[in-house]
């Protein structure tokens, strides 16, 4: 049922707006790719460039072996012969008709045989667990209801991609935590390849195979969500990624495998930097102690968060300040002083000039 997406070199422009600039990526068979990134960032107009909603000013498309797109060769297909399924996030469920109809008009058009067409509407009904809904009208049912069919309505469909824009950002907090859930078994259970947009790193980060950060139309990283979160590959990456956000400190390499952070020099994997440089550091990874201790330094706690299962304790010292996260309620209270040290096997060098990830 998956396939191979192959985007070459695609840029797109409104106007004088740079939307998507010189992007480049294959996204594997039966992977979860989420398009991440800030508003603007282009990954929506990605996706309907490859949904063939949008035809890009440059660059090729591919389904599987099927040359979708071609800027040179003039080639656009529309999105009907593309074999691809979309899931909005206003769902785009036709209000007058009811689930059954809703899940079967593409089948319709395409002269399917009603037997065929009413074994689809239960096989897909029954994958997103809303059996029994046949029935009713789209407004006879919640958000998550909706949101549930209109992925029943793509997976009567079989298309071979799945298109996901942003389709769970109208849904209150617990559900969006339930639908991530579900959208994950699904895709463990189609083996879809499956494109996902979103600005919502937590669903990124739990739900993806792989995710593509995106920034200004460019691609920044196309990586696990693992190495996403843990190896950022730029300055960009790493701030935009985690939360709470990462510390990022100045410094200057004072010789080897050591940084001056000015009030302190900290180990850190040099390589081969010199001058002036970029220290990431995760709030988790920062060891807090309530008394002095070897290779600890000195600071003072500025404000203590706590928020059930881990608190968020803002750490001073002059005008350097860290953000530590610590598992459970933290006995810590304010202004008191504390101590932390640093795993060199945690950090990450960035160059300061470039942005670049220099070391890890």
């Amino acid at each position: 049922m998956s396939t191979t997406i192959t985007i070459k070199h695609l840029s797109k422009h409104f106007g004088t707006v740079v939307a998507l600039d010189d992007v480049s990526l294959v996204i594997e068979p039966e992977t979860f790719v989420t398009l991440l990134g800030p508003s603007g960032c282009g990954k929506t107009t990605l996706l309907r460039c490859v949904a063939g909603l949008e035809d890009p000013d440059g660059g090729e498309i591919y389904v599987g072996n099927k040359l979708v797109f071609s800027h040179p060769q003039g080639i656009s297909l529309p999105p009907g012969q593309r074999e691809l399924g979309l899931v909005f996030q206003n769902y785009a469920l036709w209000p007058h008709m009811k689930v059954d109809k809703n899940i079967t008009f593409a089948l319709e058009i395409q002269k399917m045989p009603k037997v065929e067409m009413q074994k689809r509407v239960k096989e897909s009904l029954q994958e997103v667990q809303m059996e029994g809904y046949e029935d009713r009208y789209p407004r006879e049912m919640s958000g998550g209801q909706q949101q549930r069919i209109a992925l029943a309505r793509m997976l009567a469909y079989r298309p071979k991609v799945f298109l996901m824009d942003e389709p769970l950002s109208n849904l209150d907090a617990r559900l969006r935590m339930d639908m991530r859930v579900e959208l994950k078994r699904l895709h463990h259970i189609s083996g879809a390849t499956t494109i996902y947009v979103t600005h919502d790193q937590v669903e990124a980060l739990t739900m993806s195979t792989t995710i593509a950060v995106m920034k200004e139309g460019r691609l920044q990283q196309f990586d696990t969500p693992d190495k996403i979160y843990h190896f950022p590959s730029n300055l960009f990456v790493a701030d935009f990624i985690g939360n709470p956000k990462v510390n990022l400190l100045d410094g200057v390499v004072s010789g080897k495998n050591s940084v001056d952070l000015g009030k302190f020099k900290i180990p850190i994997n040099t390589s081969y930097a010199t001058g002036k440089v970029v220290v990431g550091i995760r709030p988790e990874d920062i060891t807090i102690f309530e008394r002095p201790e070897p290779g600890a330094v000195e600071f003072s706690a500025y404000s203590v968060l706590p928020a059930g299962a881990d608190s968020t304790i803002i750490a001073r010292l002059g005008e350097m300040e860290l953000t530590i996260r610590v598992m459970g309620i933290s006995k810590i209270r304010m202004d008191e002083k504390i101590w932390l040290k640093f795993d060199p096997q945690t950090l990450n060098l960035y160059d300061k000039e470039s942005g670049l990830l220099i070391a890890s």
